[in-house]
């Protein structure tokens, strides 16, 4: 019997150029992109919210979200349902392709530039065929959805919903 090495099974998707993964373990499914109704003062990045099979599930659109210019859905965009904290998210990628297996010895940490700049959620680049897949945590980039909602832009009070954090 041989050793296995370990490594991480990533869903891969793409954002404008770039190829992102998500732990296979965050993933719920991957869907065509439905109707979106629209919710009323939502942050700019939220596209609205779907209805899955009965449950509720708020989408985010991550072209938004990462700052890469809008374009229009085609039949390539999907919506990655995630789920973190016992709730369902949905995200809009650009396209969704296979599951990855990256070994352990191939991903390297997060620079330090990312962590402390606004994309806390890089947890790591992992190489892969040649390319570098930048690896993200559910958990931070959906958290840091939350913290931006919690800004005020009435009278722009981003300091004390910071510091309430």
């Amino acid at each position: 019997m041989s050793t296995m090495t370990p490594e991480l099974q990533i869903v891969g998707f793409q954002v404008g150029r770039e190829t992102y993964g998500v732990s296979i373990t965050s993933l719920h499914e991957i869907v065509r992109v439905p109707e979106i109704t629209a919710v009323p003062d939502a942050p700019e990045y939220m596209e609205g919210v779907i209805n899955l099979r009965g449950k509720i599930v708020s989408v985010i659109d991550l072209r938004k979200r990462f700052g890469e210019p809008k374009r229009a859905l085609n039949r390539r965009n999907r919506i990655l349902v995630v789920e973190h904290g016992g709730r369902l998210s949905g995200l809009i990628v650009d396209s969704a392709s296979e599951v990855i297996k990256i070994p352990a010895a191939e991903i390297e940490p997060s620079p330090a530039t990312l962590q402390e700049g606004g994309l806390n959620c890089v947890t790591g680049l992992g190489k892969y065929r040649g390319r570098l897949i930048v690896l993200l945590d559910m958990a931070k980039l959906l958290d840091s959805s939350a913290r931006k909602e919690a800004i005020d832009p009435a009278n722009g009070d981003a300091h004390s919903a910071a510091a309430a954090k």
